[in-house]
């Protein structure tokens, strides 16, 4: 494989936004590395994936200690991308990963204990060939273990280097406000919620979580902006081999129903209307958002994510154009 140039125009094509009051800027578009950089996928598409990401100027990449399958292996694949071709870059480059989920056997494999978090750190720079990354996310509250001791850890990564920053994800409205809040009073950068949100899912609007995190100046970025691919033209005309309903794991193909590809039609029928594809109008509607930094995108291709990264070209809706998704996704749950 030949060597890689980084285009240098990459940072005039994707428009960037701070999270919330911090110094923490984020491109509207990040790459995801939760499917398809696995030890189980081609190291080559992972490799041209992550080129052309930060060719389009998709400087921040996600992770998570248990990311692959295997667990490890997609820190594991990028620290051998990042090491070929981006360490040049690193002081360009805003790198985050996770710890909760559960990673290795033994009670300190997953949750959010003082000793879990830390070792999971520094797992996760072991496998991804960093000294520090710049976000360390706690991946989900932990019901047994007190969230001050689960924020003091974070505190600790911090003031030892091995992160920047610190973030949560998948934590509820009011445990997000509790912790957001321990982590003030020790005076450690909390900055950035991560949660799943999209128009079929809208559980962080309705619960309040960006007018909370607006109110404390946390950004917030969102994940499955697609809905495992829902969003987007790939089922109309059936099921592909390959596609994650087709794998049947986190999205079942009887998910993939007349009634769902209906509104799905619809939904394309807008997006035609702004001359976008389904997938751009998806993440445009999530970045039109109050609150959101960025959109967290998972692709299985280099042209996947050129698609994604022209999104952040058209993110205005009119009031019609609102109630008009409204009332496609919305219409069976009044």
């Amino acid at each position: 494989m030949k060597d890689y140039i980084a285009n240098p125009e990459r940072y005039s094509l994707m428009p960037c936004r701070r999270s919330g009051k911090s110094g923490v800027i984020l491109p509207q578009v990040s790459l995801g590395l939760w499917h398809n950089f696995g030890s189980v996928d081609s190291f080559d598409n992972a490799r041209n994936m992550m080129r052309k990401a930060f060719d389009l100027g998709i400087f921040h990449f996600d992770l998570a200690n248990n990311y692959g399958p295997v667990p490890g292996s997609a820190e594991e694949n990028f620290g051998k991308i990042f090491t070929a071709d981006l360490k040049k870059h690193r002081d360009e480059l805003l790198i985050s990963t996770k710890a909760g989920y559960l990673m290795w056997e033994g009670p300190y494999g997953e949750w959010g204990s003082r000793k879990t978090l830390i070792s999971s750190c520094d797992q996760s720079l072991k496998r991804m060939q960093l000294d520090y990354v710049d976000i360390f996310y706690h991946h989900r509250p932990d019901p047994e273990t007190p969230v001050e001791e689960s924020m003091q850890a974070l505190d600790y990564i911090v003031r030892s280097g091995r992160a920047l920053y610190v973030g949560l994800s998948n934590y509820s409205t009011e445990d997000a406000k509790e912790a957001f809040a321990i982590l003030r009073d020790l005076k450690t950068p909390g900055v950035i919620y991560q949660g799943r949100f999209n128009m079929m899912g809208r559980q962080l609007e309705d619960s309040g979580m960006f007018d909370m995190l607006e109110s404390i100046g946390v950004g917030a970025i969102c994940f499955s902006p697609l809905a495992q691919g829902v969003l987007s033209t790939k089922y109309l005309n059936g099921i592909p081999e390959n596609s994650r309903a087709a794998r049947n794991h986190f999205l079942k193909t009887a998910s993939i129903t007349p009634e769902l590809l209906q509104k799905i039609s619809a939904l394309n029928e807008i997006a035609k209307s702004r001359s976008q594809s389904l997938t751009q109008m998806a993440l445009a509607w999530i970045l039109s958002r109050k609150g959101v930094t960025s959109v967290l995108c998972g692709a299985s291709s280099p042209e996947q994510i050129a698609e994604c990264a022209e999104a952040p070209a058209n993110c205005s809706f009119t009031e019609e154009e609102n109630r008009e998704i409204d009332s496609i996704v919305l219409r069976d749950k009044e």
